[in-house]
């Protein structure tokens, strides 16, 4: 027989408990909103859990800190899928430790959909020593993801991704958004080799022709701000050749700043300040050689 509640009043591992030493066959259909996962159990043994993508103990260490949402078990129904070996004992153990780790890095990371973003402030001095696992979770921020796209792009579980990213955010080198209705302009690593962009990796906000003058697609600018936003597209992709992925979130961010206020009506001033900031996050992100490599490389755009 069926039987069904809800988890705000009933907690899954203390659910899981009681049907275990029942010793019951079948599954735990859990519901979040739009989230949807299984546990499947054979006699009283846990064997296999899906949650989206996930499978295995990650979606039972997902599953079992849930708060909300309802369940529903249904005895009976098997599956050919063996995807744990680990007692219910010892998933439930490492389920409980993570929940204790969760209310300490939700102070941080309230929600997996925000969005990561980069943080560059004007009086930080020295360079980031960071290991391999947190390079790579830099690498993927762009300013789009979310802590779950990261931790999907990373091949890390979400858990080990928000770890990572909790240390990043208390030592302020990044910060959390909510997601953006639209999305900013593709940066040029994304639009390059596009047959709408005709090939080119300039400027995503300007139509490109094949002599490579920007034709503005909004409202129409001077042929000086023409000039300086077909300099500022050039640096933008210049600087991103040399930082690579994980300082691709930064580079936009300074590139929109200028191409903004150069369309208001700023001049070189919007362009000079825009190298300077990228040269400075340069400077922390990878030291001081990044620094000077960058700045010597854009000295003829400038």
């Amino acid at each position: 027989m069926a039987f069904q509640g809800s988890l705000a009043e009933l907690h899954l591992p203390d659910i899981i408990q009681l049907v275990s030493v029942s010793g019951k066959t079948g599954v735990f259909h859990l519901t979040d909103g739009t989230l949807k996962g299984q546990i499947f159990l054979h006699d009283g043994k846990i064997i296999h859990a899906e949650l989206d993508d996930t499978a295995g103990e990650e979606a039972v260490y997902a599953l079992a800190i849930w708060r909300q949402g309802e369940f529903r078990f249904d005895p009976g129904v098997p599956t050919d899928q063996h995807t744990i070996n680990k007692s219910n004992t010892n998933l439930l153990m490492e389920a409980a430790r993570r929940l204790d780790e969760w209310r300490v890095l939700s102070k941080k990371i309230p929600s997996v959909d925000l969005v990561p973003e980069f943080v560059v402030q004007e009086n930080r001095e020295g360079q980031i020593n960071l290991n391999t696992s947190e390079w790579l979770i830099l690498s993927k921020i762009d300013g789009q993801r979310s802590v779950k796209a990261i931790a999907q792009a990373s091949g890390l579980s979400v858990f080990d991704a928000a770890k990572m990213l909790y240390g990043l955010i208390t030592t302020n080198l990044i910060r959390l958004h909510e997601p953006l209705a639209t999305h900013a302009p593709r940066t040029a690593s994304a639009t390059a080799g596009s047959p709408a962009r005709g090939g080119s990796t300039s400027d995503p906000g300007l139509a490109v022709g094949r002599a490579g003058n920007p034709t503005p697609a909004g409202p129409a600018v001077s042929p000086h701000a023409a000039s300086l936003l077909n300099r500022l597209g050039r640096m933008r992709d210049e600087c991103i050749a040399l930082l690579g992925p994980v300082g691709e979130s930064v580079v936009t961010k300074h590139y929109l700043k200028a191409r903004a206020e150069i369309e208001r009506g700023a001049g070189a001033e919007a362009l000079e300040d825009a190298v300077q900031q990228i040269a400075r996050a340069a400077s922390i992100l990878k030291g001081p050689s990044a620094s000077d490599s960058i700045l010597e490389q854009l000295k003829s755009l400038r």
